[in-house]
């Protein structure tokens, strides 16, 4: 998958025109924050994870990672992020690009709950210079995601 491809998917909202295209690379939360001129938290990182023989993604708040607790209580299985190979081939889209759109059939997409502090979020659109601003409201909707989940802590969280 590719911005075109996600530019197609979000066609059915007309929205496909609202995808930000960048000269600098959006490919980290760092550098997706720079290159917006927003604050980190604001980047809502697409993390594609293992389930069972196939893979999901979980869109959280650029500022929080999952918490193995949580995640393992709330899917009743450990997290395994997906190697560079199986993002692409699982998910169709480059890690540095994976977004919550357009996915393959059978590759189900959760949203943390760590988003709601905000009226709007920026995820990525298949590539690595590419983004779109969204309500919460329209980033369910578009996602077709399945569920909020509470899965994440902040980056800053350090464990005992």
């Amino acid at each position: 998958m590719s911005i075109e491809d996600v530019r197609s998917y979000l066609k059915r909202w007309q929205r496909d025109r609202d995808i930000i295209e960048l000269a600098a690379s959006t490919a980290t939360v760092n550098e997706a924050a720079r290159a917006l001129g927003v604050i980190p938290a604001r980047i809502a990182k697409s993390i594609s994870l293992k389930q069972g023989d196939g893979a999901m993604v979980v869109v959280i708040a650029g500022d929080m990672k999952l918490d193995n607790r949580k995640y393992k209580d709330c899917f009743g299985f450990k997290a395994k992020m997906l190697s560079v190979e199986e993002a692409l081939s699982l998910t169709g889209h480059a890690v540095g690009g994976v977004c919550p759109f357009g996915l393959p059939d059978g590759i189900d997409v959760f949203l943390d709950v760590s988003m709601k502090r905000f009226d709007t979020v920026f995820p990525a659109c298949g590539s690595s210079n590419s983004a779109i601003e969204l309500t919460l409201d329209e980033l369910n909707e578009y996602s077709q995601s399945k569920e909020w989940v509470d899965v994440c802590k902040s980056i800053n969280d350090t464990e005992a």
